[in-house]
């Protein structure tokens, strides 16, 4: 049997190395130049969500919910995620996603505001309540403790092109351009964390529609991220403090119970950038397959990921319909770019 090295122990990484083994792949080696989870899965907001405005990426998320599911707490906390409209626009819009999303068979329903949160300029409120909130790095090292019983031999501190094998798996995020002519760009994404408050155990993920601002509970804090006005491509992760006291304003008018808080913790990680938002993953040459390019996306819906490319690997063929992101999609110029980048 072919030996088959996975370049990444991150959450997509770590999802195909365990889906092989569990399809009986007996050599199979997940490699990272650093340490598991120690990437871009270490820095994650941790959403899990189905809410997505194409229906290539909301099928790669109900097919992972479920393992979410599995998982449960406190790996999981299926604690819904509530999107708000505060214009005529956005809530036109919100409602056209959640039609689209009902046809999946995602369960989205409308909903009132949230109680502690502000309602007073929210035209429209839509949640799903199987979403959720998880620990990427927790999670991740759990599939590879799995992978470990299964026999996946594991090497942190390794760079897998120096490992002799005869296929390879590029899960490597916004490093994944290193290991193949890819069109990824690394985007530098922020997360900052308050100050200890008292919050509701079944908090939801809020996110408004039209700003991208969102926030999440944390144990006994809040996480609140939004996009750069301008975006920050490349690799540095500095943290932007210029940027805390307007996220703050923002939470405090919409969660007016954090009013006052502090920024106590905030850290920068990246996001592996495609021109659509849809991620390359399948076979891209000869013994070469790719799961990269997730656009902030790779956790929630590493599940089904790594069981569709195992299933390629090994089988030559998946259940998944993977054709949205073959990578000679950009030969001809891709047009349907993924609008939730959150």
């Amino acid at each position: 049997m072919a030996r088959i090295v996975v370049a990444g122990a991150g959450a997509i990484g770590a999802s195909v190395a365990y889906h092989l083994a569990l399809r009986g792949a007996r050599d199979v080696v997940l490699c990272d130049r650093g340490e598991v989870a120690g990437g871009s899965t270490s820095k994650a907001m941790g959403g899990v969500r189905q809410q997505f405005s194409t229906a290539a990426e909301v099928r790669l998320a109900r097919h992972s919910i479920r393992f979410f599911e599995e998982l449960g707490p406190p790996l999981f906390l299926q604690v819904g995620y509530v999107f708000l409209a505060t214009t005529r626009r956005g809530l036109t819009q919100l409602e056209r996603r959640a039609a689209a999303q009902r046809e999946l068979g995602v369960p989205v329903e409308r909903i009132d505001v949230p109680e502690g949160v502000l309602a007073d300029d929210v035209l429209g409120a839509f949640a799903c309540w199987q979403d959720g909130l998880a620990d990427p790095p927790a999670v991740t090292r759990e599939l590879v403790r799995r992978c470990r019983e299964l026999g996946v031999e594991v090497r942190e501190g390794v760079d897998a092109r120096e490992v002799d094998r005869d296929v390879l798996v590029i899960a490597a995020g916004p490093w994944s351009g290193e290991l193949a002519d890819l069109p990824i760009r690394p985007l530098a994404r922020q997360l900052l964390e308050t100050e200890p408050l008292d919050l509701p155990e079944r908090l939801p993920m809020v996110v408004e529609a039209e700003s991208g601002f969102h926030f999440r509970r944390r144990g006994d804090r809040l996480v609140i991220a939004m996009p750069d006005s301008a975006p920050r491509w490349g690799t540095d992760t500095t943290v932007d403090k210029s940027v805390f006291v307007d996220r703050l304003e923002r939470l405090a008018h919409r969660y007016p119970a954090a009013a006052g808080t502090t920024i106590a913790n905030a850290w920068a990680g990246l996001y592996d950038m495609t021109p659509d938002a849809h991620p390359i993953i399948g076979r891209i040459a000869e013994g070469v397959y790719a799961a990269c390019g997730f656009s902030g996306h790779g956790f929630m819906q590493s599940p089904a990921v790594g069981r569709a490319v195992a299933e390629e690997i090994l089988d030559r063929a998946t259940e998944y319909d993977l054709s949205p992101y073959r990578l000679d999609r950009f030969e001809a110029g891709a047009t349907f770019p993924e609008e939730l980048v959150l």
